[in-house]
C-alpha cells in the first residue's frame, strides 16, 4: 500500500442512530430528558452520601463511587450524541475521539470490578456481621474503591493506545454512536486480529473475572441467609443485598449476553444499543433502583426535604 494512503486521519465521522432528520430530533429530545434525570439522580445520591452522616458507612461509599462512574460514563458520550443529533456535520477530531474511547471503556471496565467489590462488601456484611467494621474499615475501602479504578484506566489505557496507533488510511466513517474500541478498530487498513483478540480477552477478564467473584459472594450469601431461624432475620438480611443485585443482573446479564457468545461476536446493532443501555438507561436506572428499594435512603431523602422545606419556610417569614 502506498504512502499516501497510510496517512492518519484528523476527523471521524459518526455514522450514529438515525439518518432521518425527525428521527434524530425525537431522539435528541429523549436522551435530553433521559441524561438529566441521569445527573440529577447520580448527583443527588453523592450529595446525600455526603450529608448524612448515618450514610457514612462502606456500603454507601462504593455506591457514591458507582454514583460517580455512571455519571461520569454518560457524560463522556451523550452530550457529544445530542450535539451530533442537531447537526449536519457529525465529526468527532481525532484527538476527541481517543479521550471518549478511554474515558468510557475505563469507565465501563470500573464499574464490573467496583460492583464486585460491593458484593464483597454485602457478604461481609450477611456472612460475618460481628466482624464486619473491622474487616471493612476505611483503610480497605478506600485501597478496593482505587483499585477499581485503577483497574479499569490501566485496561483503558493500553487499548486505547493499541487501538490508535492502527494506521487508518482514509477511512473514517465509524457506525456507531460513539468512537467505541471495536468500531474504530474496523476502520484499519492492516489486519487486526490480534486487536481484537485482546479486546475479547481484557473483556473476559474484566467481565467474567468480576461477575465469578459475585457469583460466589452471592452463593455464600444467600446460603447464610437461608439457615437464618427467623422469618424477619431472613426478609432483612435479604433486604440489604436487593439494590445491589438488581444492578448485578442489569450490567452483567447485557453484557454477558451481548459479548459472550460461542460463535461470534456482537453485532453493530448490538454494539449500539448496549453503549446505549450502559451511557443512557444503566445511570439513570441505578439511583431509582438505590432509593426507591433502601429504607435508609428514603430517610435520608425525607430528612434533606425536611430541611429544605423548613429553611425555605424560615426565609419566607
Amino acid at each position: 500500500m502506498g504512502a499516501d494512503n497510510q496517512t492518519w486521519v484528523r476527523e471521524f465521522i459518526l455514522l450514529g442512530l438515525s439518518s432521518d432528520w425527525d428521527t434524530q430530533v425525537a431522539l435528541f429530545i429523549l436522551f435530553s430528558v433521559t441524561y438529566l434525570l441521569t445527573l440529577l439522580g447520580n448527583v443527588l445520591i453523592v450529595l446525600l452520601i455526603r450529608l448524612d452522616s448515618q450514610l457514612h458507612t462502606p456500603m454507601y461509599f462504593f455506591l457514591s463511587n458507582l454514583s460517580l462512574v455512571d455519571v461520569s460514563y454518560a457524560t463522556s458520550i451523550v452530550p457529544q450524541m445530542l450535539v451530533h443529533f442537531l447537526a449536519e456535520h457529525k465529526g468527532i477530531p481525532y484527538v476527541s475521539c481517543a479521550a471518549q474511547l478511554f474515558f468510557s471503556l475505563g469507565l465501563g471496565g470500573t464499574e464490573f470490578v467496583l460492583l464486585a467489590v460491593m458484593a464483597y462488601d454485602r457478604y461481609v456484611a450477611v456472612c460475618d456481621p460481628l466482624r464486619y467494621p473491622v474487616i471493612m474499615h476505611g483503610g480497605l475501602c478506600a485501597r478496593l474503591a482505587i483499585t477499581s479504578w485503577l483497574s479499569g484506566s490501566v485496561n483503558s489505557l493500553i487499548h486505547t493506545a493499541i487501538t490508535f496507533q492502527l494506521p487508518m488510511c482514509t477511512n473514517k466513517y465509524i457506525d456507531h454512536i460513539s468512537c467505541e474500541i471495536l468500531a474504530v478498530v474496523r476502520l484499519a487498513c492492516v489486519d487486526t486480529s490480534s486487536n481484537e483478540i485482546s479486546v475479547m480477552v481484557s473483556s473476559i477478564v474484566l467481565l467474567m473475572t468480576p461477575f465469578c467473584l459475585v457469583l460466589l459472594s452471592y452463593i455464600r450469601i444467600i446460603s447464610t441467609i437461608l439457615k437464618i431461624q427467623s422469618t424477619e432475620g431472613r426478609k432483612k438480611a435479604f433486604h440489604t443485598c436487593t439494590s445491589h443485585l438488581t444492578v448485578v443482573v442489569l450490567c452483567y446479564g447485557m453484557a454477558i449476553f451481548t459479548y459472550i457468545q460461542p460463535n461470534s461476536g456482537p453485532s453493530v446493532l448490538q454494539e449500539k444499543l448496549i453503549s446505549l443501555f450502559y451511557a443512557i438507561l444503566t445511570p439513570m436506572l441505578n439511583p431509582m433502583i438505590y432509593s426507591l428499594r433502601n429504607k435508609e435512603m428514603k430517610r435520608a431523602w425525607q430528612k434533606l426535604l425536611g430541611q429544605l422545606f423548613g429553611l425555605t419556610s424560615k426565609l419566607a417569614t
